[in-house]
């Protein structure tokens, strides 16, 4: 009999988002929390074969999966898994498969990345709170049509967002590290250099990957060359922008607000300073949060777990594993 335990369904819903009874000789487990501390995450997770994870939220440093010795498999969703050691993996005989972003014409980060810009930028969450007080019309707001949209990152999330600021009368410009003025000019955007992406937008909407390369790269800097006007739109992962630096540009008013679906920790804890700020709207990581897109990943793990139970491993990440992969 094979352990499988479903991590961070928030939501319980992965149970029902699937057929996980196709799976033979499986026992599994929902979890519907993220555990932080790597003892817990021992504690709960070292009887088990297989884990399905939930995008990024439980992470799997060495320091834990040295201490999983009955870990085979991890069936992840998405097409990165940034939050596991893949050399530790791969060292360790541990097999790292991905799914695919979700349904062919799935949109749901640049959606929301395009709802928290209008949200912030009209001030939608705090003239709700404000009415319920008995409050109305408290902040002018500007409207989009003419300012600049800058976008960092131009690839499939950063071109969908880029489409609709041309679509609200926006000038759009982009940086990105593989982007051109060629490719930039096919989208009706313009092509800029780092600084000039900083300091001309008036929406900031951050698109590229967490890497190695991407971490940190948002820093006092960059915010000192932003408009005391401007708003700052992070879709993409927390640590891409210092979170210290973020909220000393917030605090300060170095730019006008900032509005945030991701977060150095998730979730966000209680007492974060980001809850105090009047100027930031803040959602808990629902970029890809769509029914259609956890059906998606849950049908795909399950493939994934089959293939690997009947001994041919698709969709795997850290193929050198394979000829030496935990039995």
């Amino acid at each position: 009999m094979v352990k499988i335990a479903v991590l961070d369904d928030y939501w319980e819903f992965a149970a029902d988002a699937a057929d996980w009874n196709s799976l033979n000789d499986a026992d599994i487990d929902f979890f519907h929390d993220t555990l932080l501390d790597q003892n817990a995450v021992v504690a709960r997770l070292e009887p088990y074969d297989v884990l399905v994870t939930t995008r990024e939220r439980t992470f799997f440093p060495r320091a834990v999966l040295e201490r999983l010795p009955n870990l085979k498999l991890i069936a992840g969703t998405g097409g990165r898994q940034a939050n596991v050691d893949m050399d530790a993996a791969t060292e360790l005989g541990i097999v790292v498969c991905i799914t695919g972003g979700g349904p062919a014409r799935g949109n749901a980060t640049a959606e929301l990345a395009w709802a928290l810009i209008l949200g912030v930028t009209r001030h939608l969450a705090w003239e709700d709170k404000q009415m319920r007080s008995g409050k109305w019309q408290t902040r002018v707001a500007e409207g989009l049509g003419g300012k600049t949209l800058g976008i960092l990152g131009m690839g499939r999330l950063g071109t969908r967002v880029s489409q609709f600021g041309n679509f609200f009368d926006m000038d759009v410009i982009a940086w990105g590290p593989t982007l051109d003025a060629k490719r930039a000019a096919t989208n009706n955007v313009e092509y800029v250099q780092w600084d000039e992406l900083f300091s001309r937008s008036d929406v900031l909407s951050i698109h590229v990957p967490l890497t190695d390369m991407s971490r940190g790269w948002v820093t006092e800097r960059e915010f000192g060359l932003m408009k005391p006007s401007a708003y700052l739109v992070n879709t993409s992962r927390g640590p891409i922008v210092k979170e210290q630096a973020l909220i000393d540009a917030l605090t300060m008013k170095k730019i006008a607000g900032a509005a945030l679906d991701v977060y150095d920790v998730e979730p966000l804890p209680v007492n974060h300073p980001l809850l105090s700020l009047d100027n930031v709207l803040l959602a808990p990581h629902l970029g890809y949060s769509t029914g259609a897109t956890l059906r998606n990943f849950f049908v795909e793990s399950i493939k994934n777990v089959a293939a690997w139970q009947s001994g041919t491993p698709i969709n795997v990440l850290n193929k050198e594993v394979l000829p030496n992969r935990r039995s």
